[in-house]
């Protein structure tokens, strides 16, 4: 199943918003545009402006607003209207700069302010301030481990459950930058014993969310090679090339996660 949009973090800081409407609903989408630092504004012909954002009740005056709007190039979200929204405001969890969206394209605005309420919980007050730490040692991670692929392991490693980064704990990126150095982890075969991936391991999850080259037999569920990163390579082939992660269902031979 295809993505309903392809999900972006667009830099408002000073630049004009259309906002067209009135009421509880525009008085929430001021409040969400103004803290992403954007210059809301009810002027239709704002200079500069790119994107809008429409809330109106009646019908035929959203549509007239949605279709003028369009017609001078600006991206526009109707509120409540998914079918007119070239764009959609998602449910933030904000832990600056860290920020996590929920979105459902539009489908179900309750269930995505549900799934923010359930990460406002697990996720930590500080953990924007841990992001911070390790962009302020990107020198010290580029020189401890110089390959790409390496570094994205050993962070991941690093940040997975137990780990002494994981987000949901309190660790230190200065304690962890101390510590003896960790091999990163190893890349190799996925054996899947079932075709939900909700059963994968967390090794296994982490193993795909690691790799740059998934390589795959042509009878492993799309649902599971989802689980790897976005941009990550899929090749489907019969046997692993002992590059990336193989992944096969656990009929297969041979070592496997």
């Amino acid at each position: 199943m295809s993505w309903p949009g392809l999900p972006v973090l667009v830099a408002l800081a000073g630049r004009p918003v259309v906002l067209v409407g009135e009421g509880e609903a525009v008085d929430a989408k001021r409040r969400l545009l103004e803290r992403a630092g954007a210059a809301v504004t009810a002027d239709e012909g704002a200079p500069g402006a790119a994107l809008a954002v429409v809330a109106l009740a009646d019908e035929g005056e959203a549509l007239a607003a949605v279709a003028r709007l369009k017609a001078r190039g600006l991206l526009v979200n109707a509120v409540d209207r998914p079918a007119l929204c070239d764009f959609t405001l998602p449910a933030v969890v904000d832990r600056a700069p860290l920020l996590v969206a929920v979105a459902t394209g539009g489908a179900s605005a309750g269930m995505a302010a549900a799934v923010r309420q359930r990460l406002e919980g697990l996720l930590p007050a500080g953990l924007g301030g841990r992001a911070l730490d390790l962009f302020a040692a990107r020198a010290t991670l580029r020189e401890r481990f110089p390959d790409g692929g390496e570094r994205r392991r050993a962070l991941a490693a690093a940040m997975a459950s137990g780990g002494p980064l994981d987000p949901l704990g309190e660790g230190k990126v200065a304690e962890w930058l101390a510590a003896p150095e960790a091999a990163p982890a190893t890349l190799g075969r996925i054996a899947l014993r079932s075709a939900d991936p909700d059963d994968l391991t967390l090794r296994q999850a982490r193993w795909l969310a690691s790799a740059d080259r998934v390589y795959h037999r042509l009878d492993v569920p799309a649902a599971v090679l989802h689980r790897a990163r976005a941009d990550a390579e899929r090749v489907a082939c019969g046997e692993w090339p002992g590059d990336g992660v193989f992944v096969e269902m656990a009929s297969g031979s041979g070592p496997a996660a």
